[in-house]
């Protein structure tokens, strides 16, 4: 998550759809009554419903099984047509799934780093600098100047490094709860996290790559003084990658809300839950 996500930061220096760093749309959180997380959770569902989910997972399940155990009298099966050929109307399998390429192993200051020169790098480099951008180092001064130069180029880096300081101002900082120094008070924790779902490249050459990275964010404080619990936000990221110095560097990007799935009837965590999640559930190292 980003500055933007929750106060609508605007960095009139960078490019694309919304011009503020983190996304254009603010994330409202709506405060419940009493406990903020005891206070959050939602009803449990009606009878008829649960027997509507029931039924509709068992027509699922019957229709997997049967899907599986097709194809069993030995004719050859095709993507395409009767006549064996391929549709190009038709979207492939290898348009989604998983390439079995290994992630990269090298590293630059705890970043994923050494990403291949092709489509595929390309979007592991995106999801992977989501994650690091999205973190809670971008609350902190060093950390943050480390991320700017780690993963921007060097004009972007340069040209974004002064409106962030400015923008985590200590007032900034204050409303979320966080001191001067961008570090929570003795007995909370600051939640920031970006989980990427998906990638799709918009533009490739060989220097230069357009890729829009779908997530899941997290952010708030957890504790039981928080007035601002954690909470969930969709959004997308699209980056303006270049390839120099070896690797894929930031040269724009920006965020725009969405798409969000519809809210499940999932029970609000309390405030110890999301602690201890998040102190034990580390990130991961993305590859496409």
């Amino acid at each position: 998550m980003s500055l933007g996500d929750e106060h609508g930061y605007g960095d009139t220096a960078r490019t694309g759809d919304d011009d503020g760093y983190g996304g254009s749309g603010q994330t409202r959180t709506r405060l419940p009554d009493g406990d903020p997380y005891g206070g959050a959770r939602r009803s449990g569902r009606s009878p008829s419903r649960s027997l509507i989910t029931v039924v509709g997972v068992v027509v699922l399940l019957i229709a997997a099984i049967a899907f599986a155990n097709r194809g069993g009298d030995g004719s050859a099966s095709t993507a395409g047509n009767e006549s064996g050929s391929t549709s190009a109307d038709k979207p492939q399998t290898s348009t989604t799934a998983a390439s079995g390429t290994k992630p990269v192993e090298s590293k630059a200051g705890g970043i994923p780093s050494g990403f291949a020169d092709t489509e595929q790098g390309a979007q592991s480099a995106a999801a992977n600098y989501s994650v690091a951008l999205g973190s809670t180092g971008m609350f902190q001064k060093d950390s943050r100047h480390a991320l700017l130069n780690a993963l921007y180029t060097a004009d972007a880096a340069a040209r974004l490094q002064a409106p962030m300081d400015q923008a985590y101002s200590a007032d900034f900082l204050g409303k979320l709860g966080l001191d001067a120094d961008g570090k929570a008070p003795a007995g909370s924790t600051f939640v920031s996290r970006v989980v990427p779902v998906g990638t799709t490249v918009q533009s490739y050459s060989a220097d230069s790559a357009k890729v829009a990275v779908w997530y899941m964010g997290l952010i708030g404080m957890s504790g039981d003084k928080s007035t601002d619990p954690v909470t969930s936000t969709w959004k997308t990221w699209t980056f303006d990658l270049q390839w120099s110095g070896g690797d894929w560097k930031i040269s724009a990007d920006s965020q725009k809300d969405g798409p969000a799935p519809v809210p499940g009837d999932d029970q609000a965590a309390s405030s110890d839950e999301i602690s201890k999640a998040i102190e034990e559930y580390g990130g991961f190292t993305y590859a496409r």
